[in-house]
């Protein structure tokens, strides 16, 4: 369940009605999301333990939708589909033929996740925010939450110069788990169906209801 957050997290963020601060960079990024209504791209997320240092690398393609619809197809090491839908997300495994479905509250249970989907939360609210000058050809933002939650207690956002659109996100939780995502073949705006961010487990798959509970 903490990897399923931090993931729907990511998204939740791109959809965050960002505030004209006096940073350039907050105040260009609130003009693009402003204007974004869908995005497709490749990913690659590393997984860390902070116990351990154990790493895992996932790959695939993720497609998002206004206000806060998401596909998160991994293909690698193995294939899960997470569909976030407009009241249940489920999370599930081919190889094992078993889908997980959670009520959107249960899955987004963090304030700042919620004031996120909701379309309340502005970045000086809930957020103490650090612009970088430019480094490595990216713009560098830090994001701590005022109120600190278990499954985000800071955050660092890497963006594009020129187009203002988020390259690479960080999250690190309150044990120091950290959730590093990239984006690569970006596509602004394709026309994506709602019925893609549906979701029907295949003949033979054995759900777990969790929205019943």
């Amino acid at each position: 369940m903490r990897q399923l957050r931090a993931m729907v997290c990511f998204f939740l963020a791109l959809s965050l009605p960002l505030p004209a601060l006096a940073g350039q960079t907050a105040a260009h990024m609130q003009r693009q999301y402003e204007a974004l209504a869908s995005f497709t791209a490749d990913f690659v997320q590393t997984l860390t333990n902070a116990q351990t240092g154990e790493k895992e690398v996932r790959k695939g393609t993720i497609a998002f939708r206004q206000p806060a619809l998401v596909r998160w197809d991994t293909v690698s090491p193995e294939k899960q589909l997470l569909v976030v839908g407009d009241t249940a997300v489920w999370d599930y495994y081919a190889d094992e033929k078993a889908a997980y479905k959670y009520p959107t509250t249960d899955v987004l249970s963090s304030k700042t996740m919620l004031r996120f989907i909701s379309g309340k939360a502005r970045l000086e609210q809930d957020f103490y925010v650090t612009e970088h000058p430019e480094k490595d050809g990216l713009l560098e933002m830090e994001l701590v939450p005022r109120e600190a939650e278990p499954g985000l207690v800071q955050a660092t956002v890497w963006v594009t110069p020129g187009t203002y659109m988020l390259y690479r996100v960080l999250l690190v939780d309150f044990y120091g788990n950290q959730n590093d995502l990239s984006l690569d073949n970006l596509l602004l705006n394709p026309d994506l169906p709602k019925a893609g961010f549906e979701f029907s487990p295949p003949a033979g798959t054995k759900v777990f209801d969790n929205t019943k509970k």
